[in-house]
């Protein structure tokens, strides 16, 4: 293969995160009751495998064909029970690469005023559907940690190919866990990081 070869395969190439990894579209519903903005959340169903009675916002994984837009959108569409023209999408905020081979995209967005009274949790994901001002997080700084982040070796790792062996100085990564409590409501980790950005956003700090 010549340069001007791999030029052709390359210069209208698309990119993309390398490795595999899960794609999720996630939306921060906000709905106007009277003179306040509330952040609508979800308590996940107690019969769910993952994250079972967990506070979330409304998303899920990214089909075949879908954009992650699309999938925040049916998703929210499915869990509160209302028709995807409901939702009128503002935009995106930051995207999270997780150390879980995950990628997540959040995006804000309204609840339309006519099918706010509709809003019911789907019996199959949801628990509970309830409202946050979306004072408080603008007025609530939560509480965060670093976990550390460390790769486990497998056993069967060539240690021979590479320089130190065992005793390779490999790196260690951060990874921030948050925490808001609303009422006596524990909301944490990536629901709250999607907070805490959406907030920063807002202060002009993002």
């Amino acid at each position: 293969m010549k340069a001007e070869e791999v030029k052709r395969f390359i210069k209208d190439g698309k990119t993309g995160p390398e490795g595999e990894y899960q794609v999720f579209g996630v939306l921060v519903p906000l709905i106007d009751i009277e003179d306040d903005c509330l952040v609508l959340l979800e308590m996940r169903a107690s019969t769910l495998k993952k994250q079972p009675g967990e506070i979330s916002l409304p998303g899920g994984r990214k089909e075949k064909g879908e954009t992650p837009l699309g999938a925040a959108v049916r998703e929210t569409s499915e869990e509160l029970t209302i028709p995807e023209e409901a939702v009128l999408v503002f935009g995106p905020l930051d995207y999270l690469v997780t150390p879980f081979n995950y990628i997540i995209y959040p995006f804000v967005g309204e609840i339309k005023k006519p099918y706010v009274d509709r809003i019911k949790g789907s019996p199959d994901e949801v628990d509970e559907v309830f409202a946050v001002p979306l004072d408080f997080f603008l007025e609530t700084e939560p509480e965060c940690y670093q976990a550390a982040t460390k790769l486990q070796i497998p056993q069967e790792f060539p240690f021979e190919l590479i320089p130190n062996g065992e005793g390779y100085n490999w790196g260690v990564g951060t990874y921030p866990v948050c925490f808001y409590c609303y009422n006596g409501r524990i909301i944490w980790g990536i629901t709250a990081r999607i907070l805490k950005n959406l907030t920063d956003r807002l202060k002009g700090n993002g």
